[in-house]
């Protein structure tokens, strides 16, 4: 039977937090960023397949929409901490869910974290705005050293400037992310920053990651709407290759992931957010999505991120566990191959 945690509300990691103050930009406009290209038109990104919902709709949504009833907290169960240094060897892999898209991947020595979120609130504001409905499963002081961090949009929910800016502080670690996304970052005195364009890459140490294609969308402001990048990340080793899809609708670009790198030994893939599916369609998978991009990819192993955190769109927080079973019995897709990790469990993945 599990305890609770020392810290059950995360107060701890978020007066940490309260004490960064990121710059508020909500007119702001990122430089312009990239040469023109088949998702690029010289002022904005774009998605080449399907576009995403304009404001009209948006409006509707909030209209009309008729979101679940969520809990206002969840205690999350207490696991042992993840090893500081996984080991020597890239074979070695091990992943630790914390919450929503945020997830800590060791590879041999090397310590990555997804999209790290530990704010009280995805919003620009400590006051308004979505709110966690549970702590992160491991704690922001517990996190081992982080060497880099894979960023895949600057929408709230996943970037999360107190977050970088304390990370940057202790850690100094490589963010890697998509066009347009350096120049807030350096603004919040954020400096160790490489960003890419879809297809491009940089090395790190003896391994190398990859910016790839995602279909979806970007804003912090009321003045920047798809005015960076958004897309994946592949993490790519001598012993494989490791996904992080960021947020993303499906599309042809899982398959083109696959051709041009290989298949994925492991893939972190969107499950939540996807009510109603008029609206959420273009830029948010729904459990059945996933399914297919996991076979889309090869994957050897998925993990189920972007779920069970903050209420962001219409259904129940335990719809997308449910729908993903489902899926997977209607795809063929074997139980362990799509993992669901409670926040704070670490699993290793092994070669």
């Amino acid at each position: 039977m599990s305890k609770r945690s020392s810290d059950p509300r995360n107060l701890r990691g978020e007066a940490q937090l309260r004490g960064i103050r990121p710059r508020l930009e909500l007119l702001g406009r990122p430089a312009r960023n990239g040469a023109l290209s088949d998702h690029f038109d010289g002022i904005k990104y774009f998605n080449p397949v399907r576009a995403a919902r304009g404001l009209g709709e948006v409006l509707t949504w909030l209209r009309t929409r008729k979101p679940s009833r969520w809990p206002v907290w969840e205690d999350n169960p207490v696991f042992p901490p993840p090893a500081a240094r996984l080991g020597d060897s890239v074979k070695d892999w091990s992943t630790t869910f914390i919450n929503h898209a945020t997830v800590l991947v060791q590879i041999g020595p090397w310590n990555f974290i997804t999209d790290p979120v530990y704010s009280e609130r995805c919003s620009p504001f400590t006051f308004a705005g979505p709110r966690r409905v549970r702590a992160p499963g491991l704690a922001l002081e517990a996190l081992p050293t982080i060497h880099a961090v894979l960023l895949s949009h600057n929408h709230y929910d996943h970037l999360d400037v107190r977050t970088l800016k304390w990370l940057a502080e202790r850690d100094n670690p490589l963010i890697v992310t998509g066009l347009g996304n350096k120049d807030y970052l350096h603004r919040n005195g954020v400096h160790h920053v490489v960003e890419l364009d879809w297809w491009q890459s940089t090395p790190f140490h003896e391994l190398k990651i990859h910016f790839v294609p995602a279909q979806h969308f970007s804003g912090r402001g009321l003045r920047d709407r798809d005015m960076t990048l958004w897309g994946g990340l592949v993490v790519e080793t001598g012993a494989g290759m490791m996904l992080f899809a960021g947020d993303t609708g499906y599309g042809p670009h899982f398959r083109q992931i696959q051709e041009k790198l290989g298949p994925m030994r492991l893939a972190l893939l969107p499950i939540g957010a996807y009510e109603p599916r008029w609206f959420m369609g273009p830029v948010h998978m729904n459990p059945d999505d996933a399914v297919k991009a996991h076979i889309d990819l090869r994957a050897e192993k998925s993990l189920a991120i972007h779920f069970n955190t903050f209420q962001l769109t219409d259904e129940s927080m335990d719809q997308p566990v449910k729908d993903l079973r489902v899926a997977q019995q209607e795809h063929g897709v074997a139980l362990e191959e799509f993992v669901v990790m409670t926040e704070g469990e670490t699993r290793a993945f092994t070669y």
